[in-house]
């Protein structure tokens, strides 16, 4: 049998206001340099004059109130001679392992309530099908099982030795098991999100059962849906936590190879998560536009490897020149539709439709900027080149837009893929932090959790970025108004530094 964990009731938070507070002083530490507080070594020269060392079961009397709680404030590591003695680097390094095993305490405790007080819910269960049940909770109690055998084996390692517990190990011990369980926990997240949605609209019983059960004191005021997102969040917290245990290690060492293996497999999981997602998502987007779009000639839209990059309306602006009329300026609405491998021109219909009147291969397709200033009101100006399309002529085309945002967009959309950067070349460019998380609403957007870290590589005069996210190197467009600059060199220059460290780390594993 399973012993019971000691931590997972020390912690008073629930994991979401628990990462929230971590991410909160993430946040900060971009402004100062130095991400855990400084000079512990003054309180615990204090205590060890006080002579405080305590040989009993030091987990049984920690009490973790908040996401404050420290390695070195553990009553037998406070004032010990052991941690006099080691450098503040390993110090620090403990300090990472320490809060990966105590945010993973903090998530059981959420998963508990999760499964406990809503999937368990009798009442609930009474009004739901079995159906809906399932796609609502999916695979909730897996996701709780392999978490709670985790904690149980990192609590372990903590006991055993306090100063020099490893935590990397138990993580890819236990990769296959949560490889098991979040990757169709999170594939089934659009179906989980649309149940939740129509319960909500059309049943009744539901949405007064469940404002009961989340106004119980339990739940700490949190929603059903914040504890549902819960293992994604975590799956992406997990390798942000071992990116910092990994940068702590020393270079070269064995230790140093282990973080990176842990780090690695993780990212792989989040990557196989994202991408059935992703592929989910995208033949039902193919699916649907293949109702609504029209070819004149045959053009099978839908096939594995296509997928849609970016779609909106442009004015497409035609200068006529016939002989004997002056030059006149006419506007039309063109519907562009980019995917990964062509592009298709139409002319918007009722109840949006699109009849295509030409469509090229993305390779024959070239977007410019175009500084020629018109009349009148047309101010976000681009050209289109095909240099082949279904037509058969080189076509070329002057399409405005409304923003300049939707301008720079288009061109970036419509440019040859780009090569991957050199993360040391990019000491002078922009870095912003996330402070609110942005979901994606269109497919170049690039979507934001808390705390982010992305390197900017051009912004509109009506308030987008487009950036690369240092911790992936995913690319896209987000809202200014989600970030805040990262002003201190010496910052962005260590965020650099770290993302690049990873990499060559990556590039050792063979």
């Amino acid at each position: 049998g399973l012993r019971q964990s000691k931590l997972v009731y020390s912690s008073r938070q629930l994991y979401q206001d628990y990462s929230d507070d971590l991410l909160n002083k993430e946040i900060q530490s971009q402004k100062r340099l130095d991400s855990l507080t400084e000079e512990p070594e003054t309180t615990s020269q204090r205590l060890l004059r006080r002579g405080l060392t305590s040989p009993e079961s030091c987990l049984q009397r920690l009490s973790i109130s908040t996401s404050d709680s420290l390695w070195q404030d553990i009553p037998c590591v406070r004032g010990s001679r052991i941690l006099l003695s080691m450098t503040r680097e390993d110090q620090k390094l403990q300090e990472a392992k320490f809060e990966l095993i105590m945010s993973e305490a903090s998530y059981l405790r959420s998963l508990h309530v999760a499964v406990d007080h809503f999937q368990l819910s009798t009442q609930l269960r009474s009004l739901l099908s079995n159906q809906d049940h399932q796609w609502l909770f999916s695979r909730l109690q897996d996701v709780r099982d392999v978490s709670t055998t985790f904690l149980t084996e990192l609590e372990e390692k903590l006991e055993k030795n306090i100063f020099t517990f490893g935590v990397c190990d138990v993580v890819l011990k236990h990769a296959p098991e949560f490889r098991r369980v979040y990757l169709p926990y999170v594939t089934n997240q659009s179906y989980q999100e649309r149940t939740f949605q129509s319960l909500l609209n059309t049943n009744g019983g539901f949405r007064e059962a469940l404002d009961k059960l989340e106004s119980d004191p339990i739940c700490q005021r949190l929603s059903l849906k914040s504890f549902l997102i819960l293992p994604f969040q975590r799956i992406t917290r997990l390798k942000l936590l071992l990116q910092n245990i990994l940068k702590r290690t020393s270079p070269g060492s064995p230790e140093e190879e282990e973080a990176t293996e842990a780090h690695h497999v993780i990212e792989e999981l989040i990557r196989d998560c994202n991408s059935n997602v992703q592929s989910m998502r995208r033949t039902e987007e193919l699916i649907y536009l293949n109702q609504k779009i029209e070819f004149e000639c045959i053009f099978p839209l839908i096939s594995q490897s296509r997928w849609l990059v970016k779609s909106g309306e442009v004015t497409a602006l035609e200068t006529n020149l016939s002989p004997g009329v002056r030059k006149k300026l006419t506007t039309r609405p063109i519907h562009l539709h980019l995917f990964n491998d062509c592009l298709l021109l139409s002319r918007p219909r009722e109840g949006s439709r699109f009849l295509v009147f030409d469509h090229a291969a993305f390779s024959d397709v070239r977007g410019e900027k175009c500084e020629m200033k018109l009349h009148g009101t047309h101010k976000n100006l681009f050209r289109l080149f095909l240099r082949r399309s279904n037509r058969g002529a080189r076509t070329e085309f002057l399409f405005g837009t409304e923003t300049q945002s939707e301008k720079l967009r288009w061109i970036s959309a419509l440019a040859p893929p780009k090569e991957e950067l050199d993360l040391l070349e990019c000491h002078n460019s922009q870095q912003v932090q996330c402070l609110r998380a942005y979901k994606p609403r269109e497919n170049d957007e690039l979507g934001l959790e808390k705390a982010d870290v992305v390197m900017v590589m051009q912004h509109s005069s009506d308030g987008w970025l487009e950036g690369v996210r240092l911790s992936d190197g995913e690319r896209g467009w987000f809202p200014v108004l989600h970030v805040e600059n990262i002003n201190n060199p010496e910052a962005r220059q260590r965020n650099l530094q770290e993302a690049q460290r990873v990499k060559i780390a990556k590039l050792q594993l063979v």
